[in-house]
């Protein structure tokens, strides 16, 4: 089995979506916790690397050891999707700076693709990406312009969280309670579902590219 590994920054935030993407293509997604110490070996092998509430510039000691990591893995041609926190470390490897935004972007957030798609997505961020300059934009929200990037064809940014599925939500309602802006109560399977769809086909691609490089 082809096997994918996954970076995890915190312990309410886990590959959620993703990982049931991962059964059903029949990849192996290898976890690491980055803020317990682990990290896969430096190399060209394509990595996800999810979110968290730290600052990408800035943060614990060990996102100091994550940046480098990221950096020597992007020197040897990796393939990353990343997320949230992950896509503003992309970002900043890659050239890009990120900035405080005026007010956080929280709930459910309409994003326009410049392929004509609008969906609903999940957010929870107060920064926001200046993009590297050989970045294209593929998303924007009314409170943040750079929601998805690309650089090439195997480096994809994202600053929504298609991964978070219902489960994820009430994880993180529990873990950070009254601070936690996400949905309560019933939840809107229908706009899960929609996001979903739109994650495995955005995965595939993505797999995909990482292979005829």
């Amino acid at each position: 089995m082809p096997s994918l590994n996954l970076i995890q920054h915190h312990p309410a935030e886990g590959p959620g979506a993703i990982a049931e993407w991962a059964r059903s293509r029949g990849i192996t997604l290898n976890v690491f916790r980055a803020d317990l110490g682990q990290l896969p070996t430096m190399s060209a092998a394509p990595v996800i690397l999810l979110g968290g509430p730290y600052e990408s510039n800035a943060g614990p000691a060990w996102l100091e050891v994550e940046r480098q990591w990221l950096a020597g893995s992007l020197d040897q041609g990796a393939a990353v999707f990343a997320i949230c926190l992950g896509a503003q470390l992309l970002a900043l490897s890659l050239g890009g700076s990120v900035r405080r935004m005026g007010h956080p972007e929280t709930g459910w957030t309409t994003v326009s693709f410049t392929d004509g798609q609008a969906l609903r997505m999940l957010e929870w961020h107060e920064d926001a990406i200046d993009l590297p300059p050989s970045a294209q934009l593929l998303a924007s929200s009314d409170v943040c312009e750079q929601q998805m990037y690309r650089v090439g064809a195997t480096r994809v940014g994202l600053q929504f969280h298609p991964e978070w599925n219902a489960e994820s939500v009430a994880i993180l309602n529990e873990h950070f309670a009254e601070e936690s802006p996400l949905p309560r109560g019933p939840q809107d399977n229908a706009a899960y579902a929609a996001v979903f769809g739109w994650l495995q086909t955005t995965l595939d691609q993505w797999w995909v590219a990482r292979a005829a490089v």
